[in-house]
């Protein structure tokens, strides 16, 4: 008897973006993937991570920079382009979502140190994680679940102007009163310009495409310095999208 996961292995394939309009070939398996992919259950990898080698771990680790694992299953509608009028009218897909108490204490640990996400898929989870703290603390109740809805952050009842320790240690109080070690849940979160970044001081991510959400979190967090950034990307003939390069983006270029 096979899983339906064997079964998928055996006669699936690679869901590879449209836009590189080719069918997927067998190396795509160990290529369209990241050297410290884990978990199934994405139908697109974390393009920002294919930088990332074993050696460029090494390094990192050589000079004290320390790192944490979570788990995001991105979902097909990561390639779902926005197409409406305004971006209220935009819907985002839910995404499942797993992060360790020890990572939740490592951000705890570092709060006054800058993290830095891999990725737009990090920076979704990790932000998420800060408002499921608000909702536990705002609602003031064990059986808030960990699900991050669209438009949450951007609710007056949610903006209270509570510290990211304090989000992250009533998410760490909900952990152990809970008795669990991996925190599991769904985020719809959609991050336009206009968002104030909780976590996050920078960003490894790729160069994405027009109408995209992943561009809208961009812009959110760099703001107009997108375009500038954008520009000179095309001028010098830089690699977009999934295969193509890559950059990091700071907070303080905000200011």
């Amino acid at each position: 008897d096979l899983t339906f996961s064997e079964i998928l292995e055996l006669s699936g394939l690679v869901p590879l973006p449209p836009y590189l309009n080719r069918n997927a070939v067998d190396s795509d398996k160990f290529r369209y993937q990241t050297v410290y992919a884990k978990n199934n259950g994405s139908v697109a990898a974390p393009t920002a991570g294919f930088h990332f080698t074993d050696k460029v771990f090494k390094k990192l680790i050589s000079k004290n920079i320390q790192f944490e694992k979570l788990t995001l299953h991105v979902g097909a509608g990561t390639f779902k382009p926005v197409i409406a009028e305004t971006i209220q009218k935009h819907e985002m897909h839910y995404e499942k979502m797993l992060v360790k108490k020890s990572t939740i204490k490592k951000l705890l640990e570092n709060n006054e140190k800058k993290i830095i996400s891999v990725g737009t898929t990090t920076t979704r989870t990790l932000e998420s994680l800060y408002w499921f703290g608000i909702k536990l603390i705002v609602e003031n109740s064990p059986l808030v679940e960990f699900t991050i809805r669209q438009w949450d952050p951007y609710l007056e009842k949610y903006n209270k102007h509570i510290s990211t320790r304090d989000s992250l240690l009533a998410v760490l109080n909900y952990m152990n009163n809970s008795g669990i070690e991996i925190l599991t849940g769904f985020t719809q979160l959609m991050i336009v310009p206009g968002y104030d970044f909780k976590i996050i001081d920078g960003i490894i991510t790729n160069f994405h495409q027009p109408k995209s959400t992943l561009l809208l979190l961009i812009a959110a967090f760099i703001g107009d310095d997108w375009k500038k950034a954008y520009d000179f990307a095309l001028a010098n003939n830089f690699r977009f999208l999934s295969y193509g390069d890559s950059c990091l983006f700071l907070k303080s270029m905000r200011q």
